[in-house]
């Protein structure tokens, strides 16, 4: 589906969504209930000039007198590898409007990732991962991180790292590997009205992070869930 094409089908009595460099930005009305759209577009790489304005604009949602949920669409590259941002302190703004996410989450906005594109590395992380549900659609590529740049940090063959990704989906990219692993919630049908399937997810209860939870009933991380369980109960007892 194209960009056009979802914002059609989550908002059939139209919507108040505009591109400007990539950057998505805007509110529509899914059956009475207000929505925030922020998010990236064109498969372009998030930079700190980009994570500042994203993060602005949801530190401007929180500061409103509502509790609309924000949906943050996503079609994006990884961060922008370049000296200008790197000097400049990127992954500082990355974790910027990682935090500001957050906290629309913790003020009450239910905050609903959609990745519609692809979408790498810090980018990734700051927008897909951030979002309290995140949700794709067939076509979506992301990735934490590729198989050959893993393999230049981890110094190990990529032959190697391509067996592990065989039967190991916490080592591998792609669409279906991370909704086994419990980052992805679910994966929307596009041939089905999107509206109704994102007033769905919202009439799920909000609340603590089941991605470990989802990730062990799913097969793809089977410790995460007890380790994370095991640790709380222990540092409780401290």
């Amino acid at each position: 589906m194209t960009l056009a094409d979802i914002l059609a089908s989550l908002f059939p009595a139209g919507h108040e969504v505009a591109i400007a460099d990539n950057l998505i930005a805007g509110r529509g009305t899914i059956d009475n209930t207000p929505v925030h759209v922020i998010g990236i577009a064109g498969e372009s790489a998030l930079g700190c000039d980009g994570a500042f304005i994203l993060a602005g604009r949801v530190l401007d949602i929180i500061r409103q007198d509502d509790t609309a949920p924000i949906l943050v669409l996503i079609d994006s590259s990884s961060q922008r590898m370049s000296r200008r941002d790197e000097l400049l302190g990127l992954s500082e703004y990355l974790a910027h409007l990682a935090k500001t996410l957050l906290l629309a989450e913790a003020q009450g906005h239910r905050t609903i990732g959609l990745l519609y594109g692809g979408s790498a590395a810090g980018a990734f992380i700051a927008t897909a991962l951030a979002t309290g549900t995140l949700v794709a659609l067939p076509g979506a590529h992301p990735a934490v991180m590729d198989l050959p740049s893993m393999a230049r940090v981890t110094k190990l063959p990529i032959e190697v790292l391509k067996a592990k990704a065989a039967t190991t989906p916490v080592f591998a990219p792609g669409l279906e590997n991370l909704a086994q692993t419990g980052a992805i919630h679910a994966v929307w049908n596009p041939d089905q009205p999107l509206a109704q399937q994102f007033l769905a997810l919202l009439a799920e209860p909000a609340g603590s992070d089941a991605r470990d939870r989802l990730g062990q009933e799913r097969g793809g991380r089977p410790k995460a869930a007890s380790i994370a369980e095991r640790v709380e109960k222990e540092a409780s007892h401290a």
